[in-house]
Protein backbone atom coordinates (compact mmCIF):
# COMPACT_ATOMS: atom_id res chain seq x y z
CA UNK A 1 0.00 0.00 0.00
CA UNK A 2 1.37 3.06 -1.14
CA UNK A 3 2.09 5.55 2.06
CA UNK A 4 0.70 9.03 2.35
CA UNK A 5 3.11 12.29 1.35
CA UNK A 6 4.66 13.88 4.56
CA UNK A 7 2.86 17.61 5.45
CA UNK A 8 3.18 19.60 7.96
CA UNK A 9 1.16 19.59 10.34
CA UNK A 10 -0.79 22.80 9.93
CA UNK A 11 -1.42 21.75 6.40
CA UNK A 12 -2.99 18.36 7.44
CA UNK A 13 -4.75 20.14 10.59
CA UNK A 14 -6.41 22.78 7.82
CA UNK A 15 -7.41 19.83 5.37
CA UNK A 16 -8.78 17.42 8.32
CA UNK A 17 -11.10 20.78 8.67
CA UNK A 18 -11.89 21.09 5.52
CA UNK A 19 -12.69 17.49 4.78
CA UNK A 20 -16.34 17.92 6.85
CA UNK A 21 -16.92 21.53 5.20
CA UNK A 22 -16.66 20.38 1.68
CA UNK A 23 -18.24 17.47 2.61
CA UNK A 24 -21.48 19.20 2.96
CA UNK A 25 -20.50 21.37 0.06
CA UNK A 26 -20.59 18.36 -2.09
CA UNK A 27 -23.83 17.09 -0.53
CA UNK A 28 -25.09 21.05 -1.58
CA UNK A 29 -24.06 20.84 -5.29
CA UNK A 30 -25.50 17.34 -5.37
CA UNK A 31 -28.83 18.92 -4.77
CA UNK A 32 -28.61 21.42 -6.56
CA UNK A 33 -27.58 19.56 -9.70
CA UNK A 34 -30.61 17.60 -9.38
CA UNK A 35 -32.58 20.54 -10.12
CA UNK A 36 -30.09 22.23 -12.48
CA UNK A 37 -28.44 19.32 -13.78
CA UNK A 38 -26.64 21.58 -17.10
CA UNK A 39 -25.01 24.00 -14.65
CA UNK A 40 -23.43 21.15 -12.27
CA UNK A 41 -20.13 20.73 -14.67
CA UNK A 42 -17.41 21.27 -12.17
CA UNK A 43 -17.09 21.83 -8.65
CA UNK A 44 -20.50 24.12 -7.22
CA UNK A 45 -21.46 24.55 -11.01
CA UNK A 46 -25.15 24.62 -9.70
CA UNK A 47 -24.60 26.74 -7.25
CA UNK A 48 -24.75 30.29 -8.63
CA UNK A 49 -24.75 28.99 -12.38
CA UNK A 50 -25.56 31.66 -15.21
CA UNK A 51 -29.31 31.88 -16.13
CA UNK A 52 -31.36 32.30 -13.03
CA UNK A 53 -33.10 34.48 -11.36
CA UNK A 54 -32.29 36.58 -8.46
CA UNK A 55 -34.69 35.21 -6.18
CA UNK A 56 -33.47 31.17 -7.49
CA UNK A 57 -29.63 32.73 -6.78
CA UNK A 58 -30.59 34.07 -3.38
CA UNK A 59 -32.21 31.00 -2.19
CA UNK A 60 -29.45 28.78 -3.59
CA UNK A 61 -26.88 31.14 -1.39
CA UNK A 62 -29.33 30.88 1.36
CA UNK A 63 -29.25 27.00 1.65
CA UNK A 64 -25.19 27.03 0.43
CA UNK A 65 -24.68 29.41 4.27
CA UNK A 66 -27.15 27.11 6.17
CA UNK A 67 -25.83 24.38 4.81
CA UNK A 68 -22.21 25.35 6.38
CA UNK A 69 -23.81 26.46 9.33
CA UNK A 70 -25.03 22.75 10.48
CA UNK A 71 -20.93 21.64 10.01
CA UNK A 72 -20.27 21.98 13.76
CA UNK A 73 -22.80 19.39 14.41
CA UNK A 74 -22.26 17.12 11.81
CA UNK A 75 -18.92 17.13 13.04
CA UNK A 76 -19.90 15.80 16.22
CA UNK A 77 -22.30 13.32 14.72
CA UNK A 78 -19.75 11.71 12.48
CA UNK A 79 -16.82 11.79 14.77
CA UNK A 80 -15.76 10.86 18.23
CA UNK A 81 -15.94 13.96 20.12
CA UNK A 82 -18.97 13.56 21.86
CA UNK A 83 -17.50 10.24 23.28
CA UNK A 84 -14.49 12.03 24.09
CA UNK A 85 -16.23 14.99 25.70
CA UNK A 86 -18.55 12.79 28.32
CA UNK A 87 -16.05 10.51 29.28
CA UNK A 88 -13.39 13.37 30.47
CA UNK A 89 -17.00 15.50 31.75
CA UNK A 90 -17.84 12.17 34.08
CA UNK A 91 -14.36 12.01 35.41
CA UNK A 92 -14.27 15.59 36.29
CA UNK A 93 -17.31 15.29 38.34
CA UNK A 94 -15.69 11.90 39.60
CA UNK A 95 -13.07 13.92 41.03
CA UNK A 96 -14.96 16.14 43.08
CA UNK A 97 -13.45 19.39 40.86
CA UNK A 98 -16.33 21.50 39.54
CA UNK A 99 -14.40 23.99 37.46
CA UNK A 100 -10.56 21.89 37.10
CA UNK A 101 -10.04 21.98 34.27
CA UNK A 102 -12.36 24.20 32.85
CA UNK A 103 -15.14 23.33 30.36
CA UNK A 104 -12.49 24.95 27.05
CA UNK A 105 -9.80 23.15 28.46
CA UNK A 106 -12.15 19.69 28.26
CA UNK A 107 -13.23 20.42 25.25
CA UNK A 108 -9.20 21.19 23.75
CA UNK A 109 -8.37 18.22 24.37
CA UNK A 110 -11.15 16.08 22.76
CA UNK A 111 -10.72 18.41 19.54
CA UNK A 112 -7.13 17.48 19.64
CA UNK A 113 -8.15 13.73 20.36
CA UNK A 114 -10.58 13.64 17.84
CA UNK A 115 -8.10 14.97 15.01
CA UNK A 116 -5.16 12.44 16.20
CA UNK A 117 -8.35 9.16 15.77
CA UNK A 118 -9.41 10.37 12.77
CA UNK A 119 -7.09 11.49 10.79
CA UNK A 120 -6.45 8.96 8.70
CA UNK A 121 -9.98 8.65 8.24
CA UNK A 122 -9.94 12.64 7.18
CA UNK A 123 -6.91 11.70 4.92
CA UNK A 124 -9.15 9.12 2.99
CA UNK A 125 -11.84 11.24 2.77
CA UNK A 126 -9.62 14.02 1.30
CA UNK A 127 -7.24 11.87 -1.47
CA UNK A 128 -10.30 10.07 -2.23
CA UNK A 129 -13.19 12.30 -2.99
CA UNK A 130 -12.78 15.83 -1.93
CA UNK A 131 -9.05 16.53 -3.96
CA UNK A 132 -10.85 14.86 -7.14
CA UNK A 133 -13.59 16.76 -6.84
CA UNK A 134 -11.97 20.35 -6.62
CA UNK A 135 -9.63 19.51 -8.90
CA UNK A 136 -13.01 18.94 -11.57
CA UNK A 137 -12.51 15.51 -11.51
CA UNK A 138 -15.44 13.88 -10.09
CA UNK A 139 -19.30 15.28 -9.93
CA UNK A 140 -21.10 16.34 -6.68
CA UNK A 141 -22.68 12.93 -6.39
CA UNK A 142 -19.69 10.54 -6.91
CA UNK A 143 -17.42 13.20 -4.55
CA UNK A 144 -20.24 12.67 -2.01
CA UNK A 145 -20.19 9.03 -2.18
CA UNK A 146 -16.26 8.89 -2.24
CA UNK A 147 -15.91 11.03 0.64
CA UNK A 148 -18.21 10.35 3.14
CA UNK A 149 -17.89 5.92 2.73
CA UNK A 150 -14.39 6.58 5.25
CA UNK A 151 -16.54 7.66 7.82
CA UNK A 152 -19.53 5.20 6.77
CA UNK A 153 -16.70 2.99 7.45
CA UNK A 154 -15.57 4.33 10.82
CA UNK A 155 -19.35 4.59 12.42
CA UNK A 156 -19.87 0.90 11.36
CA UNK A 157 -17.25 0.30 13.74
CA UNK A 158 -18.51 1.79 16.55
CA UNK A 159 -22.62 1.27 16.34
CA UNK A 160 -24.03 -1.44 17.87
CA UNK A 161 -26.39 -3.09 15.67
CA UNK A 162 -29.11 -2.98 17.93
CA UNK A 163 -29.36 0.66 17.97
CA UNK A 164 -29.40 0.14 13.79
CA UNK A 165 -32.09 -2.02 14.35
CA UNK A 166 -34.25 -0.30 16.69
CA UNK A 167 -34.48 3.12 15.08
CA UNK A 168 -35.38 1.99 11.95
CA UNK A 169 -37.90 -0.73 13.03
CA UNK A 170 -39.38 2.51 15.28
CA UNK A 171 -39.93 4.22 12.03
CA UNK A 172 -41.34 1.40 9.81
CA UNK A 173 -38.05 1.20 7.82
CA UNK A 174 -36.36 -2.16 7.81
CA UNK A 175 -33.31 -2.72 6.25
CA UNK A 176 -32.07 -5.61 5.33
CA UNK A 177 -28.75 -7.39 6.36
CA UNK A 178 -26.84 -6.75 2.56
CA UNK A 179 -28.86 -3.28 2.12
CA UNK A 180 -26.53 0.00 2.98
CA UNK A 181 -27.71 2.46 5.53
CA UNK A 182 -29.25 5.83 4.92
CA UNK A 183 -26.36 8.07 6.00
CA UNK A 184 -28.58 10.17 8.48
CA UNK A 185 -29.49 6.65 10.49
CA UNK A 186 -26.06 5.62 10.56
CA UNK A 187 -24.99 8.88 12.18
CA UNK A 188 -27.67 8.73 14.57
CA UNK A 189 -27.50 5.35 15.88
CA UNK A 190 -23.68 6.19 15.75
CA UNK A 191 -24.17 9.10 18.59
CA UNK A 192 -26.35 6.81 20.48
CA UNK A 193 -23.92 4.07 20.65
CA UNK A 194 -20.93 6.56 21.57
CA UNK A 195 -23.24 7.97 24.64
CA UNK A 196 -24.09 5.01 25.62
CA UNK A 197 -20.08 4.20 25.43
CA UNK A 198 -19.01 6.84 27.10
CA UNK A 199 -21.30 6.18 30.12
CA UNK A 200 -20.51 2.59 30.23
CA UNK A 201 -16.56 3.86 30.79
CA UNK A 202 -17.90 6.24 33.11
CA UNK A 203 -19.08 4.10 35.52
CA UNK A 204 -16.48 2.48 35.70
CA UNK A 205 -14.38 5.51 36.29
CA UNK A 206 -16.83 6.68 38.95
CA UNK A 207 -16.47 3.27 41.15
CA UNK A 208 -12.98 3.84 42.67
CA UNK A 209 -13.88 8.05 43.52
CA UNK A 210 -17.10 6.83 45.18
CA UNK A 211 -15.39 4.37 47.40
CA UNK A 212 -12.85 6.86 48.50
CA UNK A 213 -16.16 9.17 49.67
CA UNK A 214 -18.00 6.10 51.46
CA UNK A 215 -14.58 5.47 53.53
CA UNK A 216 -14.01 9.14 54.52
CA UNK A 217 -17.45 9.44 55.31
CA UNK A 218 -17.64 6.19 57.51
CA UNK A 219 -14.73 7.36 59.10
CA UNK A 220 -15.84 10.65 60.00
CA UNK A 221 -18.45 9.29 61.75
CA UNK A 222 -17.03 6.80 63.57
CA UNK A 223 -14.85 9.71 65.05
CA UNK A 224 -17.87 11.80 65.51
CA UNK A 225 -17.26 14.55 62.57
CA UNK A 226 -20.51 13.90 61.63
CA UNK A 227 -20.89 18.24 60.57
CA UNK A 228 -17.17 17.53 58.40
CA UNK A 229 -18.75 17.37 54.67
CA UNK A 230 -17.10 14.58 53.40
CA UNK A 231 -16.79 15.78 50.16
CA UNK A 232 -13.99 18.20 51.33
CA UNK A 233 -12.01 15.89 53.34
CA UNK A 234 -11.67 13.25 50.36
CA UNK A 235 -11.12 15.88 47.75
CA UNK A 236 -6.98 15.33 48.27
CA UNK A 237 -7.13 11.85 48.97
CA UNK A 238 -8.89 11.38 45.36
CA UNK A 239 -6.45 13.69 43.98
CA UNK A 240 -3.45 12.28 45.20
CA UNK A 241 -4.87 8.80 44.17
CA UNK A 242 -5.41 10.06 40.82
CA UNK A 243 -2.31 11.83 40.09
CA UNK A 244 -0.19 8.52 41.70
CA UNK A 245 -2.22 6.64 39.49
CA UNK A 246 -1.10 8.93 36.27
CA UNK A 247 -4.80 8.59 35.40
CA UNK A 248 -4.64 11.67 32.79
CA UNK A 249 -2.63 9.58 31.02
CA UNK A 250 -3.88 5.44 31.24
CA UNK A 251 -7.53 6.94 31.00
CA UNK A 252 -6.30 8.97 27.67
CA UNK A 253 -4.24 5.58 26.38
CA UNK A 254 -7.65 3.23 27.15
CA UNK A 255 -10.00 5.56 25.22
CA UNK A 256 -7.46 6.07 22.15
CA UNK A 257 -6.70 1.94 22.27
CA UNK A 258 -10.33 1.58 22.21
CA UNK A 259 -10.47 3.08 18.00
CA UNK A 260 -7.26 1.07 17.48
Amino acid sequence: MASLPVMSWQSLFWRSLLVLTLAMTALTGAAFAQVVPDQAAGPLGGLLGDGQGLSGTVVQLFLFVTILSLVPGIAMMVTCLPFMVIVFSILRQALGVQQAPPNMMIMALAMFLTFFIMEPVFMQSWTEGLSPYIEGGLTEQQAWQLTTEPFREFMMRRTDPEALFVLSDALNRPVGPEEEHSFSLLATSFMLSEIKHAFQIGFVIFMPFMIIDLVVASVLMAVGMMMVPPTVVSLPFKLGFFVLADGWLKITEALLRGYA
